[in-house]
């Protein structure tokens, strides 16, 4: 990058807006945008694809399934602890710079781990990869927040959200598709050169449409948030672990740790909110649209990544299918999110928030309850029905839901606002995740206790993990008749010391 990029940095607490307020995206900006969307899908997708693989690297690298695990563990740990940086990150850097960095790196932890020798190098790509995935989202967010004109927002969130809900949701699928005919190595080199080009694509084209202002990095409060959130994360994922018997140490070490730094962490950043300025401005919070829609999000989260990880298992131990076929039953939901989505956008803009907001929490809630009804007789197409469902419900929510949030904010909280929700996505999608596990693992451990069947006692396990998820919906549906649509006419900006 040239030094008068840097050149244009405005000093701490100027009042000059991150984009003048408009009617059209101007030439260029919608290239921007659309190579940042179609960036942002790659490496999302890798966020789950490594599930359906865990199998075939136990085999080939005689690695044990705790341990296989940290290939996502690390993954999503990794993803925690960048992500509440890059609310420092997008106000500080230009547009162009940070996004070849995040792609570079996203690129060179995709080589590191199609040439791995063995698990090690393999988990080192992985967290790599991570580094450069955890700043994509935010980064994509805040650019669309400051070049969308608020009145036609909810189509290109609309298109924001198959990058967030149908990428990780249509990972096992192509994760099963490549595994039934090439060896997991091409889960990597198939990815690494649509990388390579959208990395290309984006130093060429991509311009420094925000403008950076002088932000101060405390590094006591970045601290803090790695050890708060990764220990939570960490926590989290352990706890399914530990319903198996897995768990190198007691789940609860981390989850207290992690509780214990996240308070002090949110007491600094309420002290430096009139001195060097937070890392993540919580005053976000103060917004009730914001705060409403972010639990809505939360709720829905765990519910599709805890789906994300159980309908598999019955799929593959209860109705004993293999991993391709596994895959290709969960790719219509997954198709469906996509092609609703940026329809759901543009009625957003037409209609508001709640038309589409509370019709879909209806659908994942009963999609949630139908799914405590499997049974080892359950039809594979009734599995898919019911998929099918929960995702048009959730593609409903996540529009409306990413739109409304983050668009209430003023617009130098745009930044923080984005880290928050891709931190607390990261949170949920480790919480459901060990929610549904845990249940599944110690329900079924008590009907086997029983004398119930290994089948069984799985299906037994399955239908207690959605019972949960069923309960948790309705907290969802509830607060959805909460959520109310941002103005349409930006706040003005006020400096943030």
């Amino acid at each position: 990058m040239s030094t008068n990029e840097d050149a244009t940095l405005n000093p701490v607490g100027s009042t000059a807006p991150v984009q003048p307020a408009k009617d059209r995206l101007a030439p260029g900006e919608a290239t921007v945008i659309g190579i940042l969307l179609v960036s942002a899908f790659v490496v999302i997708l890798n966020e789950t694809i490594m599930g359906v693989a865990l199998p075939r690297l136990m085999s080939d690298l005689g690695i044990t399934a705790a341990t296989g695990q940290w290939l996502t563990t690390g993954f999503l740990l990794t993803m925690a602890v960048v992500i509440p940086a890059t609310g420092f990150i997008v106000e500080r850097f230009p547009l162009r710079r940070i996004f070849a960095v995040a792609m570079g790196l996203f690129s060179l932890g995709t080589a590191i781990a199609a040439s791995a020798p063995g698990f090690e190098l393999l988990l080192v790509g992985r967290i790599v990869q991570a580094g450069g995935t955890a700043v994509m989202m935010p980064l994509l967010m805040t650019t669309v927040l400051t070049l969308v004109p608020p009145a036609s927002r909810g189509k290109t969130m609309g298109m924001i959200s198959v990058v967030i809900s149908v990428a990780p949701a249509i990972g096992p699928t192509v994760s099963g598709i490549i595994l039934n005919s090439l060896s997991w190595r091409w889960m990597f080199l198939i990815v690494l050169p649509i990388a390579l080009l959208a990395l290309g694509l984006g130093v060429w084209k991509v311009r420094n449409v925000t403008t950076p202002r002088h932000a101060h990095l405390d590094v006591v409060s970045l601290l803090l948030s790695a050890v708060g959130f990764g220990g939570l994360i960490y926590g989290l994922s352990s706890i399914g672990e530990s319903a198996g018997g897995h768990a190198p140490v007691a789940p609860w070490i981390p989850v207290a740790v992690g509780v214990l730094a996240l308070a002090v962490f949110v007491r600094r950043q309420f002290r430096l909110i009139d001195g060097t300025g937070p890392l993540m401005d919580l005053r976000v919070f103060a917004n009730r649209s914001f705060t409403v829609s972010t639990i809505v999000l939360v709720t829905s989260f765990m519910g599709l990544f805890g789906t994300l990880i159980v309908l598999p298992i019955f799929l593959q131990t209860v109705l004993q299918l293999g991993s391709l076929e596994t895959g290709l039953l969960l790719l219509p939901g997954g198709a469906v999110m996509g092609v609703l989505s940026p329809v759901v956008g543009r009625l957003f803009d037409a209609y508001g928030p709640r038309p589409l907001v509370t019709p879909g929490a209806v659908a994942v809630s009963g999609a949630l309850w139908l799914l405590t009804t499997l049974h080892p007789g359950t039809p594979a197409g009734m599995v898919v029905l019911v998929h099918t469902l929960l995702s048009t419900g959730l593609a409903f929510m996540f529009t409306p839901l990413f739109t409304s949030s983050l668009g209430s904010l003023r617009a130098e909280l745009y930044p923080h606002g984005s880290a928050i929700v891709g931190t607390v996505q990261q949170l949920a999608g480790a919480a459901g995740t060990a929610l549904f596990v845990t249940v599944l693992a110690t329900t079924s451990a008590d009907s086997l206790a029983a004398g119930a069947s290994a089948l069984d006692a799985t299906a037994d396990g399955v239908r207690s993990a959605f019972l949960w998820g069923g309960i948790i919906s309705l907290v969802a549906l509830a607060l959805s008749l909460l959520v109310r649509r941002p103005p349409l006419v930006p706040g003005p900006r006020t400096p943030v010391h």
